[in-house]
């Protein structure tokens, strides 16, 4: 019994005390009331596509609309071929065809709110990964209409963290808040990625953990997750998101 106490009381102050305290902080800002009254403009982050000639390759995360933006963000990919004059915009979507291409600006807010890089390749690099991005898009298995589910997913973060593992060299996680990254297709439960860098094990990503070089060393609790981050020094708070160097 004291064991289940403790347990719970480990799920309290980790989990939902962060959440409850994110929930309220945001309920507090002036946000917009509906999507159409929303900047969905361009965040101004980053350059005009033909200001050089180099390949790149994005991946941005925004908080979300509504009240769940308080615990939750939206993540897409951004692409850019070599001498290409345009960017290509990757998001999965919960309406219509899921795997959405350049419906919003690269680097557009999202509900209003600005996106945050969480990585950025360029150059030689960014040319050479870029099919391998591609192919993994093209590979989601959940593309088709109604291949979307809000919570625990998959999501539009499932999309991108599929990309991610499908593809380790670009070095990155989506970060804590991305509700619905830790939701491994076909009720997979156990992933190691391609370099076998990073575990991760999961129960339809509703509990589970991950960790390796890149994801440091998770837990995963309803979609919450808390943890460390080894690579860059920092700890990962549920709903606030990544605290560190």
């Amino acid at each position: 019994m004291k064991a289940v106490k403790r347990l719970l009381l480990a799920i309290l102050v980790i989990y939902l005390l962060p959440t409850f305290a994110a929930a309220g902080w945001w309920a507090l800002q002036d946000r917009p009331a509906r999507w159409s009254e929303a900047n969905w403009g361009s965040a101004g982050i980053l350059p005009r596509p033909d200001a050089d000639e180099d390949a790149a390759i994005y991946v941005f995360s925004a908080a979300t609309g509504g009240l769940k933006g308080s615990v939750a963000s939206h993540a897409w990919i951004v692409t850019k071929e070599k001498g290409a004059n345009a960017y290509m915009r990757y998001d999965k979507v919960g309406w219509g065809n899921p795997i959405r291409r350049n419906h919003r600006p690269a680097d557009a807010f999202w509900y209003s709110n600005r996106p945050q890089q969480v990585v950025a390749i360029t150059g030689r690099q960014a040319e050479l990964l870029i099919p391998k991005v591609e192919s993994a898009i093209s590979a989601y298995p959940y593309a088709e209409p109604g291949g979307y589910t809000i919570w625990p997913g998959p999501n539009s973060n499932t999309f991108v963290a599929f990309v991610l593992r499908s593809v380790p060299e670009l070095g990155a996680v989506l970060p804590p808040h991305a509700v619905g990254r830790d939701y491994l297709p076909d009720g997979e439960f156990f992933h190691i990625d391609d370099d076998w860098r990073d575990v991760h094990v999961t129960l339809r990503g509703l509990i589970g953990l991950s960790a390796g070089l890149r994801s440091g060393f998770e837990v995963h609790f309803l979609g919450l997750v808390a943890g460390l981050d080894l690579a860059r020094p920092g700890i990962k708070i549920p709903a606030f998101g990544r605290i560190g160097v």
